[in-house]
């Protein structure tokens, strides 16, 4: 979509969501921005109004379905919402001994089920008018599990499958969907990493790529390249010889 005028975006107070609200931030454009932490948020807001744009907050858990519905249905008619970005997100791996049941299942929680409870509300809404675009945070991991995170790398998959699969559905209805799937980009969630992360990417520059890309609608947005054909190339190996490369790999530290 050229020049979304109304961009709703989940998890907007930090890392990527923080950048790209700051990266679309212009006068008389409206930024509908959610996320959990208030101060982090407001901060954020402020960045965005005095850069000219038109900010509406909320603190929102996306792990609430009634409630994150509730939040997306009011934003669009208030005024019609023209891009979503499902970013909200958490990670974690097995750094430490391994991946508890409840880090798993909150990385679904907020990484899957977090994801659709934003966009499912919006999807009738877009299809009935015949426009409108999404954009789904998936990653690099998502291209194939590693020792060093398998519920991370399991929730990314899911939702570039899904977003993947959706693309073609709402194409039909004149909905654009594209699929991110970011490398090593600088946010607080990479900052918890104690190895080295090829490629990184600061935050500011992975969203003005991001927004060059969803304006083409370009259906996977999957960056740096090498670190992309590097997750391609890695999926497409038989799966004893990607196992035994991936096996040294390093863990990603546990988030609980």
């Amino acid at each position: 979509m050229k020049s979304p005028r109304t961009i709703l975006i989940t998890g907007a107070s930090s890392g990527l969501g923080a950048a790209l609200a700051r990266g679309y931030a212009s006068p008389g454009r409206r930024l509908v921005l959610g996320a959990r932490r208030a101060d982090a948020l407001a901060a954020i807001a402020q960045d965005c109004r005095t850069a000219g744009a038109i900010v509406e907050t909320a603190l929102v858990d996306v792990t609430d379905r009634a409630a994150t519905a509730a939040w997306v249905v009011a934003a669009d008619e208030a005024g019609a919402l023209d891009l979503v970005i499902a970013n909200a997100g958490i990670s974690g791996g097995t750094g430490g001994g391994g991946e508890a049941a409840e880090q798993t299942r909150a990385m679904f929680a907020v990484n899957v089920d977090g994801l659709f409870n934003t966009l499912l509300p919006i999807v009738p809404r877009f299809r009935a008018r015949k426009r409108g675009q999404i954009a789904v945070m998936a990653s690099l991991a998502g291209f194939r599990g590693t020792p060093g995170a398998p519920a991370y790398c399991a929730s990314k998959a899911a939702v570039k499958v899904w977003g993947e699969g959706m693309r073609g559905v709402l194409a039909d209805d004149g909905v654009e969907l594209s699929v991110i799937c970011p490398g090593f980009v600088r946010t607080p969630m990479t900052a918890a990493n104690e190895f080295p992360m090829p490629f990184l990417m600061e935050a500011d520059k992975a969203a003005r790529l991001i927004a060059r890309r969803l304006e083409a609608n370009a259906g996977r947005i999957a960056f740096p390249w090498p670190m992309a054909f590097g997750a391609w190339m890695i999926a497409a190996l038989p799966e004893a010889l990607a196992g035994r490369l991936l096996a040294r790999t390093p863990r990603k530290p546990a988030r609980f």
